[in-house]
């Protein structure tokens, strides 16, 4: 029974080696053993290599053993075996998966997946036959709803430091510096990512105290995984943090907000209403009044200053404690 599960064990090494063999470039053993690793296939080196050894002989791929480490890639004329049964729909999946989620999922995670994006990119290349789904990403777009920004620059490596900390429940040290310039080592636990626009934030709690903390990314000017680990705390809800906005600059108080308006400047909060409980009462043929239960913060400050003179009356009344 041990040697047929030694074997089947073998099996699914090999399937796993052969579908993140690239085509385009070669691959090192050391390579394939960390996008293993890291997909959670535990396998010591010498042991792919042996693999590697195997499929070359077996199977329509080039070893370059003219300098070591040794390279690894399918010949250009081999039949696609990097992944089996990978479908156009899985294919183009794949492709705004990673074109969408890469700032959203550990780095080590998506590195270990190069082997599938790579070829979910040739499925749907020029010569597939797969045209609807190569065509379909050139027909939608996520646009942005205030002017466009580029990405603050992250210092290399950074990003992948602090997923991994997130991913594995470990502390981090930082050297952080402020919007105000101030620059400080810190210790702290985290706790979520959040992309807001084009910034990523890491939302942290400093040794020693429990509230929450958004830290910028860019503004991280080195970071250090620590051995030790924590437990997540219960309590912490990063779909609740948000929701209490947190990342519009408020402290989670709800508010009974009312505000008049200009008709042809709030038509659009008629389809997309501020709260469940919107109430909308037409004043006269220009203005009409909106009333909402929302999270008082300084954005929905700028929020309300970017209509100008179109808004005007505006009140907010903090609601009891039983309403919250």
């Amino acid at each position: 029974m041990a040697k047929r599960s030694d074997t089947l064990e073998t099996v699914l090494l090999a399937v796993e080696l052969l579908r993140r063999i690239p085509r385009g470039r070669k691959v090192t053993a050391s390579e394939l053993h960390r996008q293993l690793k890291d997909a959670g296939i535990d396998r010591d080196l010498r042991t792919i290599q042996r693999q590697l050894e195997m499929l070359s002989e077996h199977f329509e791929i080039e070893r370059d053993d003219r300098s070591k480490p040794y390279g690894y890639r399918w010949l250009e004329q081999a039949k696609a075996l990097a992944v089996p049964n990978l479908t156009p729909q899985e294919s183009l999946l794949l492709q705004l998966a990673e074109e969408h989620l890469k700032n959203l999922l550990p780095a080590r995670l998506m590195k270990s997946m190069e082997g599938f994006f790579s070829q979910a990119k040739r499925n749907l290349g020029p010569e597939s036959t797969a045209r609807l789904e190569r065509e379909w990403p050139g027909k939608v777009r996520v646009v942005a709803t205030s002017q466009p920004l580029l990405p603050p620059k992250i210092v290399p490596g950074v990003f992948e430091i602090v997923s991994e900390a997130l991913y594995n429940n470990r502390w981090l040290h930082l050297d952080y510096r402020n919007s105000g310039g101030k620059r400080s080592k810190v210790e702290v636990m985290p706790l979520g990512l959040v992309q807001q626009g084009p910034r990523l934030y890491l939302v942290c709690r400093y040794r020693g105290y429990d509230n929450e903390r958004n830290l910028a990314l860019h503004r991280i000017l080195s970071a250090e995984i620590s051995t030790l680990t924590f437990d997540r705390p219960k309590e912490f809800d990063l779909k609740k943090y948000d929701d209490d906005g947190r990342f519009g600059f408020g402290e989670g108080e709800k508010v009974r907000l009312s505000f008049r308006i200009e008709r042809n400047a709030g038509l659009h909060m008629l389809e997309t209403p501020l709260s469940s409980d919107q109430q909308v009462v037409e004043i006269n043929d220009r203005q009409t009044e909106i009333t909402a239960t929302v999270i008082d913060s300084a954005m929905l400050e700028w929020w309300l200053r970017g209509f100008g003179k179109s808004v005007c009356a505006v009140r907010k009344m903090p609601l009891n404690t039983n309403e919250k």
